[in-house]
């Protein structure tokens, strides 16, 4: 009598993307180099944990973290990644705004990531997200500010010179955007077109500026992939620079304790943020159908 042999499941495929600035293009930016020390390390380090954990890094630092370079890796692998796979994404740099003109944000401001050659506004982030295919595991980790207001709470007085701001000043996202008016303005107009739902989207939650409520109920909805988000701060906070690591990447390798941490996604957020002071608490978002992901040990293939 044959016997049936079991049908193997294919492996799990698991990728990473590793962004790291300590400064940007003064070119763009209208004269600021945005200069900081520790987003390098913070990517390194992120890239070391993930192959650790059986994944395939790549790292873009300072003057590789461009515009063009990044979206061309998230792109290719949301070509490569199917059901089941990974991809854990991080960034560590400076977090930015340019006006909405799209009429999305309350406040009339997106949020951006500072890339070394021009920002990637939070829209593009979530439109590249909502394009992995169903049942793709995504995590993000923004080590950066993300404000919905102009005024953000600012560094504490007397703080040790190594721990600066990761907020770009205002004053420079201000000229940083009338230089580059159509640039920026485009590639808002551009996303909206590109997807038939911009007007139900909160697009902040592509850079987990959010906040975990009903109201964001819709773009679970949309995004066909499990997107596990989480920030450095909360919205109206600044994420600090270190000497070797930023605060919250800092924290978060402390926690993960070389791989013995052994709770859920959930848990790693909550310990991470017991650990930082109250100036600045990392927020937890999900996207799409991730309660599954949320309760799986950080960074499991």
């Amino acid at each position: 009598m044959a016997t049936k042999t079991a049908t193997k499941k294919p492996a799990r495929r698991a990728l990473s993307i590793h962004i790291g600035l300590n400064s940007v293009s003064p070119a763009h930016y209208e004269g600021w180099s945005g200069d900081l020390a520790a987003c390098e390390f913070d990517a390194k380090d992120m890239a070391a944990l993930a192959k650790t954990a059986g994944m395939k890094p790549k790292l873009l630092l300072t003057r590789n973290a461009t515009r063009k370079k990044v979206l061309a890796a998230i792109r290719a692998a949301a070509k490569q990644l199917k059901s089941g796979d990974l991809l854990f994404l991080s960034f560590s740099g400076h977090g930015g705004q340019v006006p909405d003109v799209t009429g999305e944000e309350g406040d009339k401001l997106d949020e951006t990531w500072c890339f070394f050659d021009a920002q990637l506004i939070d829209d593009e982030l979530y439109l590249e997200l909502s394009r992995f295919k169903k049942g793709v595991r995504v995590l993000v980790l923004s080590d950066s500010c993300h404000s919905g207001t102009v005024t953000r709470a600012r560094p504490v007085a007397g703080s040790a010179a190594v721990r600066r701001s990761k907020m770009m000043p205002p004053a420079v996202a201000s000229r940083t955007y009338a230089s580059h008016k159509a640039f920026y303005d485009h590639l808002q107009k551009a996303v909206e077109k590109s997807s038939k739902s911009a007007a139900a989207i909160d697009p902040d939650a592509a850079l987990a500026h959010v906040t975990v409520s009903g109201r964001l109920t819709d773009i679970a909805k949309v995004c066909k992939a499990a997107v596990l988000l989480i920030s450095g701060c909360q919205d109206n906070q600044t994420s600090m620079d270190g000497a070797q690591n930023g605060a919250f990447t800092e924290q978060l390798l402390q926690v993960w304790n070389g791989g013995a941490f052994t709770g859920n996604y959930t848990k790693f957020h909550a310990a991470i943020k017991a650990s930082l002071p109250s100036s600045q608490s990392p927020n937890l978002f999900t996207l799409g159908s991730a309660a599954s992901f949320a309760a799986q040990r950080p960074f499991t293939v």
